[in-house]
């Protein structure tokens, strides 16, 4: 090889290391300031209080169950969950551009495309667990990662889920605030749901890729820049925000209809309480002053354990936000699988509380 090709072959490789150092110092900062910092300064209180802080968001400006729906229901949970989430949806904006032009497509997919769906499912799961998201902030990254075809086992279900489900931060929050009983059936059921949810899901995906999107083998590499990587970020911020806002606003308008649960108990309520979480979307730990509330209102053990599945795993925001990408076929698949979890943690919260 000569001198100069051989600095021909030096200077992309040195830009591809430069885009992998660029977005992992990104990533780590960007993790830090959204979640790992605000995160470690709330359990010493929590630990001390032993107490939930704050109030249930699905009850901000005054709106009960069976409430109709209206503007002003809207605007204030819209503007109560934005407070609550702006900076995790910054860092999955700036994190999806990253992945999809600074790092290497040939990386990623080795590290969550395994052999077999229960692998690249663990794959997925275990890498979805530091940047611990709501369903609906970690779907620009899990679009982004879809768009550079990582499988529909490691992003749909053990990725997207694995977020919010495995969340370990939240894990502590419940263990500090509720009885052990609920933790323990959130980190059974979800693990279920994001592993073996995966699993199933993967079974449904489409052979062919989603509209918009290209197959690992036809994709082209290009090295990092600047320029990429804003066009990504763009094109993000334009089309899933807008569409997130307004399903989110309409959620809020109608969630005076869409909790009536309080002090009811049953197989039917169980249903509708794993029906209506996989529907509402709540920031992150925003499903544990819901289920305290709502149990010490009266709901039943079953309710209360399926709403700590399904509130977190999927919403209507979310599944609008990744379905172009992950297909429609796909996307309710997963939110079924997310509503039989929320049956799962029903019936294992009802077995460790008798």
């Amino acid at each position: 090889m000569t001198q100069a090709s051989e600095s021909e072959v030096a200077g992309p490789r040195s830009r591809l290391v430069v885009g992998v150092v660029v977005a992992s110092v990104l990533t780590v900062a960007l993790l830090t300031w959204a979640k790992w910092l605000p995160y470690a300064g709330r359990i010493p209180g929590l630990a001390a209080d032993g107490a939930w802080p704050g109030k249930d968001i699905l009850g901000v400006g005054g709106v009960r169950p069976g409430d109709a729906p209206s503007w002003s229901a809207g605007t204030s949970f819209t503007w109560a969950y934005a407070q609550a989430v702006w900076r995790a949806l910054v860092a999955a904006l700036l994190i999806s551009a990253a992945l999809q032009t600074l790092i290497p497509r040939a990386w990623l997919l080795r590290v969550l495309n395994r052999r077999g769906r229960l692998r690249s499912a663990l794959a997925g799961g275990l890498a979805s667990t530091p940047s611990m998201m709501c369903t609906c902030c970690t779907a620009p990254v899990a679009v982004g990662l879809k768009r550079r075809g990582a499988s529909t086992a490691a992003v749909v279900v053990a990725y997207w889920l694995g977020n919010p489900l495995l969340n370990p931060a939240v894990l502590v929050f419940l263990l500090l605030v509720a009885p052990w009983q609920w933790t323990v059936t959130r980190a059974v059921a979800g693990l279920v749901v994001v592993v073996g949810g995966a699993a199933l899901v993967a079974r449904l995906a489409d052979r062919r890729p989603p509209a918009g999107l290209v197959a690992p083998e036809e994709e082209d590499d290009p090295p990092p820049s600047l320029r990429r990587y804003g066009r990504a970020l763009f094109r993000s911020s334009v089309i899933l925000v807008p569409e997130y806002l307004v399903v989110v606003m309409l959620i809020g308008a109608f969630r005076g209809w869409l909790l009536p649960l309080g002090g009811s108990s049953g197989i039917v309520v169980v249903l509708m309480a794993a029906l209506v979480g996989t529907a509402l979307v709540v920031p992150t730990a925003g499903e544990i002053p819901v289920a305290q509330g709502l149990a010490l209102a009266g709901l039943s053990l079953g309710g209360v354990g399926a709403l700590l599945v399904t509130l977190p795993a999927v919403s209507l925001p979310g599944m609008i936000m990744v379905g172009r990408a992950f297909g429609w076929r796909v996307t309710v698949a997963t939110a079924g699988v997310a509503a039989a979890g929320g049956v799962l943690g029903a019936g294992l919260l009802f077995l460790l509380s008798a």
